[in-house]
């Protein structure tokens, strides 16, 4: 096969990205996506394959957003020998087909994730939410707190999470970054009492707050339950809400603290309102009533990540980043030309 028949795509790294991109900018796109997933753009959850020696996960999940003109994958692997987590995003011409970009998902996976929770938030919080409460002070609770800002005009920021200098270091970090007075704060009760939005960027598999202690019209993201036995949530927190997901498919799959939920008997299947994207996309409604809890179950699916992808890859190539990779094309290596 000659060189000539190859399809060139680029290969872009994680510090080319880290940068590339505003919160704002991320949001725009990860909304568009979500609207195409409502207007029937085809999306799965994520296939999980578990590893017993060395201990580890590899994970996958795909979508394609016509009208943005592109498809792909994003997966990773976590654990196994090193101990750590490594993420490939593929990107494809949804016309085409054809190869774009292979891109290192790792520094653009807090802001496509944040991204997508505040799309929860702007569909489901009420409009006039000032107050803010989120649990977790990793790289997540960043990526979601510095998209959350884009959405709503926020005057006070709680944050919790169990390590005191972590909740601390995080405040100084983002009051410095942030308008918003951010305080840390000793209990997840004393971030979730009067806060209109609420939310979880943890790893815990028990509730991290009492479902009771929500105020009447508070909206919560929890963005850390993609798996059976993650329950960011209590079943208390999953009966007031209007539960919407970013997958329908999920609560069957990889939704937590639904499942549980369900396994307890508080709800049933037909608790689900509706995906995100039938809410953006305004074929189902979000918040009907001010004083609706709401609560948006972000476990992550290709939706955002393909969406923050392309946009990232236009503007690498409108600045000359990245590597020309050369793709065969299979209609010329399976036959041998």
């Amino acid at each position: 096969m000659s060189d000539d028949a190859a399809v060139e795509a680029l290969f872009l790294r994680s510090d080319e990205l880290a940068d590339l991109a505003t919160p704002a900018e991320y949001v725009d796109a990860v909304r568009d996506g979500y609207r195409q997933r409502g207007e029937g753009a085809p999306a799965e959850p994520r296939t999980k394959l578990l590893n017993e020696d060395p201990p580890g996960f590899f994970t996958s999940y795909l979508a394609i957003l016509p009208e943005t003109g592109a498809m792909g994958s994003y997966t990773y692997g976590a654990g196994f020998g090193a101990r750590d987590a490594h993420f490939m995003l593929s990107l494809y011409d949804a016309e085409s087909g054809e190869p774009l970009a292979l891109l290192d998902g790792a520094s653009l996976n807090p802001f496509k994730t944040g991204a997508a929770g505040a799309v929860g938030i702007d569909a489901l919080a009420n409009p006039e939410a000032s107050s803010l409460a989120i649990i977790g002070s990793g790289a997540q609770a960043r990526g979601q707190l510095r998209a959350a800002v884009t959405v709503r005009d926020l005057d006070r920021i709680d944050v919790y999470s169990p390590t005191k200098e972590s909740r601390e270091s995080f405040a100084a970090e983002m009051n410095e970054q942030l308008d918003p007075t951010v305080a840390a704060v000793a209990s997840s009760a004393a971030a979730v009492e009067g806060a209109d939005v609420v939310i979880t960027a943890t790893n815990a598999s028990e509730p991290v707050f009492d479902g009771d202690l929500l105020e009447d019209g508070a909206h919560v993201t929890a963005m850390g339950q993609y798996d059976t036995q993650k329950r960011e949530v209590d079943a208390t927190t999953i009966e007031r809400a209007k539960y919407v997901p970013d997958l329908r498919d999920r609560i069957h799959q990889d939704a937590g603290a639904f499942m549980q939920a369900v396994e307890e008997g508080v709800v049933t299947e037909d608790h689900v309102h509706a995906e995100l994207g039938e809410v953006v996309a305004g074929h189902a409604p979000g918040r009907e009533r001010s004083d609706d809890v709401t609560l948006f179950d972000s476990g992550g699916t290709a939706i955002e990540t393909v969406a923050a992808a392309y946009m990232l890859y236009e503007k690498a190539v409108e600045r000359g980043l990245g590597e020309p990779l050369a793709f065969a094309r299979a209609s010329d290596a399976l036959t041998g030309r």
